[in-house]
């Protein structure tokens, strides 16, 4: 079990059983899953960036990532339908809490000029989506072995049924979100 785990089960469950008043312990908010996603628009002319792409975000989230497809053609950029253009991660359990561990306590303080997550971001579905400039924030990234500085989406799916429930679910855990 890890610490974000162990700080969910034992700390962060009362404080919401006590401030949202849940009677049954299924109906209190939880961590569904965590979702990295990464666009390489370089991929449409050089398939080893996107491979290397995929390397490092299997670095990072401790997972082998998939190599996502075009669902259609866009002569515009010239894409093609079913053409690679990027890859993602899904994270749930131990992996989930390890990454989002990570995240809070050592990516995401080594920002520059960093004021905190900006709160707008939940669907309404109490999930939390926001974007990185920069993988290699993340300690496990060789910066020498880098090719290109690429951003990556991270989407933090809750089973809150409010925006507000998963906001307090969420700065339970650190996470810097601000108004």
């Amino acid at each position: 079990m890890t610490n974000f785990e162990k700080l969910y089960n034992e700390v962060i469950k009362k404080a919401l059983v006590e401030k949202f008043g849940y009677t049954n312990p299924h109906e209190i908010p939880k961590l569904t899953k965590i979702v990295l996603n990464m666009g390489v628009s370089d991929a449409v002319t050089d398939k080893k960036k996107l491979n290397n792409a995929a390397d490092e975000m299997g670095q990072i989230a401790g997972q082998k990532a998939i190599i996502t497809h075009a669902r259609k053609s866009i002569a515009t950029f010239k894409v093609r339908e079913g053409m690679p253009l990027g890859c993602k991660v899904t994270l749930r359990r131990d992996k989930m809490y390890e990454f989002l561990e990570r995240l809070v306590n050592m990516a995401l303080p080594r920002i520059r000029d960093f004021h905190g997550i900006q709160g707008k971001n939940f669907d309404g579905r109490g999930n939390f989506a926001f974007g990185i400039k920069e993988q290699i924030i993340f300690p496990e990234i060789n910066y020498e072995k880098v090719d290109a500085v690429r951003g990556m989406d991270i989407v933090i799916c809750t089973s809150a049924k409010t925006n507000e429930e998963a906001k307090e679910l969420l700065t339970s855990f650190n996470l810097p979100i601000k108004n």
